[in-house]
């Protein structure tokens, strides 16, 4: 019960994750406002959280091997509950960036420590979990945009944004703007209301898991140990590097994708915003979808079969944005193919490379690094290419190559995994013949044994007949003796 009961928090730290990070994107223009900047040089922020995420990761890999789970994951989801509520009260840029990247950091120690838990906790039975795990992450980055923007209702800065927001380098700052203080009150209550509503619920799950802490530890501690049973592939080192360019593709393709689908959409292929803004969302809609579709798909697949199928649906959508890029029909049904292609990768990623090795807080730190530099560089890469070449689909060749990468490196991961299996089945099938002849040995000593017993039996048989014999002939000569002494008429 303590190993489900801890799955389920870990199932709600995650749907936290995925509101926290995807609050920023539908509020970016009212954080903007609130520090007197325009958008387009407030996107530095990005870099401060994705910076601090590469030093949550780190940090988060190092500490799972000497604290508590339940310890760890509490405090950075309390520092996580901080963030969110001090980020509405900034009043600098400077200020900003600095509280997100302490809250990437947050948000770095509790994605990777939640991965190493739920491979601790659930060893090589854990794929369903997984996919649940990155389900929730996906339900809260869902349900982010619709509690910023249609339940709390739009904000006047986003009704009065105009397109020069977004390329003049800094609004007309007055010097009463310049002489503000650090920290004040938001003019706007629904962005505060919206980061308040995300914090106070990370900060519930941050008591749970300290109550779980002082109470539980001890069995924590006996449970995970239990139930993660240790192995080491062969070719250890060389599959986490590996599976370090596999994610720092995959998740660049992804991010990219998600982030510059609506640009493109509008400036290449010609399209309103509101079919735009549609695109973009049935991409993240059938990710959604795909990753809660996973959860009962990997109770009956392995997660390198749907690697596999992940790998050629991307690659065939990619292919088909690439090759029919103005093509409103095609793009409409290549993206939400992609979308769901590239659901089930991340988290099948890390059920698979459980099976054949086991995976510690270090190895998981370092393909999450290389998952978060995928996430930093290639988006802004992109970004500047699609600048210099805006008649060029980059985004589009960028997914396509993207999947070429991943179809490439998965089967040499495979190889190198299941190269080592196979000398130990070799292995294991001499230990089996070896049993096989011994026991067949012993079938053998076991009819001599019987052989001798039924000897010894006759043997025992033999002397018994003997020894009757000799009774009878004792016995009748001292018949005989006594007979011949009595004198009868007969003699």
């Amino acid at each position: 019960m303590l190993r489900w009961f801890t799955t389920l928090m870990l199932f709600a730290s995650f749907l936290g994750l995925g509101l926290s990070v995807a609050i920023v994107g539908p509020t970016l223009q009212d954080l903007a406002t609130n520090v007197n900047r325009n958008i387009s040089s407030l996107s530095f922020i990005f870099v401060g959280r994705a910076f601090g995420y590469l030093s949550g990761s780190v940090i988060g890999g190092l500490l799972v091997y000497v604290m508590n789970y339940f310890l760890l994951l509490g405090i950075s989801m309390l520092a996580t509950t901080v963030g969110l509520y001090l980020v509405p009260f900034c009043k600098t840029a400077v200020l900003l960036t600095v509280m997100m990247c302490v809250f990437g950091t947050s948000i770095g120690v509790l994605d990777t420590g939640g991965n190493v838990l739920i491979l601790a906790l659930w060893g090589d039975k854990g794929a369903p979990h997984m996919q649940a795990l990155h389900f929730c992450f996906a339900l809260g980055a869902f349900l982010a945009p619709l509690l910023a923007k249609l339940a709390l209702g739009p904000t006047a800065s986003a009704e009065n944004c105009t397109e020069s927001d977004f390329h003049h380098p800094a609004l007309n700052r007055s010097s009463e703007a310049d002489s503000e203080a650090l920290f004040g009150v938001p003019n706007d209550t629904n962005l505060l209301w919206a980061y308040a509503i995300i914090g106070t619920y990370m900060f519930l799950v941050s008591v749970i898991l300290f109550g779980l802490f002082f109470k539980n530890s001890s069995k924590q501690e006996k449970t995970t140990a239990s139930a993660q049973t240790s192995r080491r592939a062969k070719y250890h080192n060389a599959l986490l590097c590996l599976l370090f360019l596999f994610f720092f593709f995959y998740v660049g393709a992804e991010v990219t994708y998600g982030s510059y689908v609506f640009s493109f959409a509008t400036t290449h292929a010609g399209m309103k915003e509101n079919e735009a803004a549609g695109l973009n969302s049935i991409f993240w809609g059938t990710f959604a979808v795909c990753r809660g579709l996973a959860i009962f798909f990997a109770t009956c697949l392995q997660p390198g079969t749907m690697i596999v199928l992940s790998n050629i649906g991307s690659l065939t959508s990619s292919l088909f944005l690439v090759l029919f890029d103005k093509n409103p029909f095609c793009l409409w049904i290549a993206t939400a193919v992609y979308g769901a292609s590239m659901a089930t990768t991340f988290p099948s990623g890390i059920s698979w490379i459980e099976q054949y090795t086991t995976i510690h807080g270090k190895s998981a730190a370092f393909f999450v690094i290389g998952a978060a530099l995928g996430e930093m560089a290639i988006p802004a890469v992109i970004g500047i290419l699609q600048g210099k070449y805006p008649d060029l689909p980059v985004v589009l060749y960028t997914s396509l190559g993207a999947s070429i990468a991943t179809g490439v490196l998965f089967p040499v991961l495979y190889k190198l995994a299941t190269s080592p299996l196979d000398h130990q089945r070799k292995e294991n099938r001499k230990s089996e013949d070896q049993k096989a002849l011994l026991s067949r040995s012993g079938l053998n000593e076991y009819e001599e044994e019987n052989e001798e017993e039924e000897a010894e039996k006759w043997n025992e048989m033999d002397f018994e007949m003997i020894e009757t014999d000799d009774t009878m002939r004792h016995s009748i000569i001292e018949t005989s003796g006594s007979s011949s002494t009595e004198p009868t008429a007969e003699i």
